[in-house]
């Protein structure tokens, strides 16, 4: 256990910090869960709608750093490709 009030600062801020992160993982990946769910029934305007919804929130995960950019952009790359998938199948 922290000893200096410096350290006890700090312990109290990394768990306010670890909620906060936590709720943004999870809301992350319930986001992608439905994302990849809208893929599966193979619905292309319901995938559409939720891949932008999914991608802006890759974006802002970055931006609060949840996630590392590259990581974000290689999730946006692949789901993008599984949508326009459909697309084609579809036609």
């Amino acid at each position: 256990m922290a000893n200096h009030v410096s350290s006890l600062k700090r312990a109290r801020q990394t768990e306010k910090k670890t909620v906060i992160n936590r709720a943004n993982k999870s809301k992350l990946r319930g986001t992608l869960r439905s994302l990849r769910e809208a893929i599966a029934t193979g619905d292309h305007a319901a995938a559409t709608t939720q891949y932008r919804a999914t991608a802006s929130l890759l974006d802002k995960s970055v931006q609060k750093g949840v996630l590392h950019d590259n990581t974000a952009s290689r999730y946006k790359s692949r789901l993008n490709a599984r949508v326009k998938a459909l697309a084609t199948k579809a036609a």
